[in-house]
């Protein structure tokens, strides 16, 4: 017993050093981001690079919101991603539930049909969009940006709920058939809370998918006051050169919410992620 443990202590321990190897190239992007968004310009265009700030800059912080289209392109920002994200989940939800659960002609076809539009380049979509969104008069709306987004997160939603919603037994909605709940009560109160990790790691992809979008904002909206935080990085970059701090503490504040939110449901993404794997 005594020796199985020792090995397995070992493997835990080879395993953990793997992962931090495996993780530092990955990590130390954002490490640099954050270390460069504190310093000087004559400390970043320094000869011999400094992995810590030597006087942190903080005022690269501050000046961010001095621009008057700051708070105006936060705004945009998360009116987008959560309208993007509740659009995507109410049409990707009930449509993976059908296809996981009844029996129809021409069901695989029409699932390749979500494969091939993940496919496709997003440029390729702009000019059709731009002409239905112009006959509509969605251009310098906000309804363009999030509509825009929606199309690309709804695919991909429905490919990750799809297995997760054919692992769920039968059964279950059988035995709340029998205890008097139609279809839909059964989903609502049974089949959604089972599949929660899959619905949140769901939710969390449609948000970031719409958080950083760039080329549907700048495309379908002119005005300067619908315009999210992805395009104000231009801000940035004049005749005299480029501001590399303030791009860089520009970064930071974009990828924060982000972060925050895999932070506190990195749980649920990861369970999510592995859910339904096994039956598709």
């Amino acid at each position: 017993m005594k020796l199985l443990s020792k090995r397995s202590s070992r493997t835990k321990l080879i395993l953990l050093i793997v992962a931090i190897l495996v993780s530092i190239p990955m990590i130390f992007p954002l490490y640099w981001i954050i270390v460069n968004s504190l310093k000087s310009d004559a400390e970043i265009f320094s000869r011999v690079p400094t992995f810590l700030p030597s006087a942190p800059a903080w005022e690269n912080y501050s000046k961010q919101f001095a621009s008057p289209n700051m708070i105006s392109a936060i705004r945009s920002s998360f009116v987008v991603s959560i309208c993007s994200m509740i659009i995507s989940l109410l049409l990707s939800v009930p449509a993976a539930y059908g296809l996981a659960r009844f029996r129809m002609k021409w069901k695989k076809p029409f699932i390749m049909t979500f494969l091939v539009t993940q496919m496709l380049p997003t440029s390729l979509m702009l000019t059709p969009l731009f002409l239905i969104f112009n006959k509509l008069h969605l251009l310098n709306n906000y309804l363009s940006a999030i509509l825009s987004t929606a199309t690309i997160s709804i695919p991909f939603i429905v490919l990750i709920l799809r297995p997760i919603f054919a692992s769920i037994p039968r059964e279950l909605e059988e035995a709340a058939a029998i205890d008097g709940c139609s279809g839909f009560t059964a989903f609502i109160r049974i089949i959604l809370p089972i599949a929660k990790n899959g619905t949140v790691t769901s939710m969390c992809f449609a948000f970031v998918y719409a958080w950083n979008d760039l080329i549907y904002s700048i495309t379908f909206n002119t005005k300067d006051n619908l315009r999210p935080l992805t395009t104000m990085v231009y801000n940035f970059l004049n005749l005299y050169g480029t501001h590399w701090n303030m791009i860089m503490a520009y970064g930071v504040i974009m990828v924060l919410p982000v972060l925050i939110m895999f932070i506190f449901l990195q749980r649920y993404i990861v369970e999510g992620l592995v859910a339904g794997s096994v039956k598709g």
